[in-house]
């Protein structure tokens, strides 16, 4: 599907980056220990995490310049700063990179965005090979752009049915009863999600089509739109075990794999292997059952 749509106003962008930006510190702060960070005890706290003054002092500037940082007004923070305000705040390198892209800065690893290319026969060969693990491809965005059967059966649809524009994994866990009960209807899935596409988006502000899909999946979902609103989490995509559910099968555990062959904000391909024996039964039940 392609989107016919210019791209927003550059100061816009801009405007609304600040805004992120100013959010995204604040709701660090506020979820930060003083005593972990070695600060003392005052009973005087008034509000959660540290004070704006203490975020100042760690990283070594000025409390009003950062309060304006934090207030989203008109400041341009130098890399080696933001680098100090990250560590002050503790930033994992997910969340550093996200402030790094709302300031408008470079991220230390300089990563490029690659062109999707399509899917070639040989990457659906691949995909099918790889049977009767589940596996897809998927864009930055969560679109799902191929997949093998054994990933349809896990998830209990088929694509084909789906118009192309809803294949993205967001927006069928947010309007497809199916997909979401294979997920156990666990709430952090939908946590996890947001802190996802939060990352995801930040260098794609003002991109009609990023920006499409993130009014999308608001409109589909106001316990989606809650979430994004509150700016808190980010995270970068990451293999773990994730929980299935299944109505004949029960629940059962698979190994999540991404493998690039890209840089990471680029397409990826994603993998499902069993970590115990009611795994391995469980996808050579779905492997013999269509």
């Amino acid at each position: 599907m392609t989107l016919m749509a210019e791209k927003l106003p550059a100061q816009v962008v801009q405007d609304e980056n600040r805004k992120q930006l100013g959010a995204f510190l604040r709701a660090r702060r506020e979820s930060l220990d003083p005593q972990r960070l070695g600060l003392p005890r005052s009973t005087r706290r008034r509000t959660p995490g540290l004070r704006r003054e203490e975020v100042a002092l760690l990283a070594d500037v000025g409390v009003t310049w950062y309060t304006w940082l934090e207030q989203g007004r008109d400041v341009n923070p130098s890399a080696a700063v933001l680098q100090a305000i990250a560590s002050a705040l503790q930033c994992t390198p997910t969340e550093t990179r996200h402030l790094f892209l709302l300031a408008g800065l470079t991220p230390t690893e300089a990563l490029t965005t690659p062109q999707c290319e399509g899917i070639s026969e040989g990457t659906r060969r691949l995909l099918d090979s790889l049977l009767p693990q589940p596996a897809s491809i998927q864009k930055p965005n969560f679109d799902i752009v191929a997949w093998n059967v054994g990933f349809e059966r896990l998830m209990g649809v088929t694509f084909n049915d789906i118009p192309e524009e809803d294949r993205n994994c967001i927006y069928l866990y947010l309007t497809h009863p199916q997909w979401r009960s294979r997920l156990g209807f666990d709430d952090s899935v939908l946590v996890t999600f947001v802190a996802y596409f939060r990352a995801a988006m930040a260098e794609h502000r003002g991109d009609a089509e990023w920006e499409a899909k993130l009014a999308r999946f608001c409109a589909a979902s106001a316990e989606f739109a809650a979430l994004w609103q509150k700016h808190l989490d980010v995270r970068g995509v990451e293999n773990k075990v994730k929980i299935f559910n299944h109505p004949r099968l029960g629940e059962f555990s698979l190994q999540q794999m991404y493998w690039y062959s890209a840089p990471r904000n680029g397409s990826r391909l994603l993998v499902y292997l069993p970590v115990d024996e009611a795994g391995e039964k469980a996808l050579s039940w779905l492997a013999a059952n269509p």
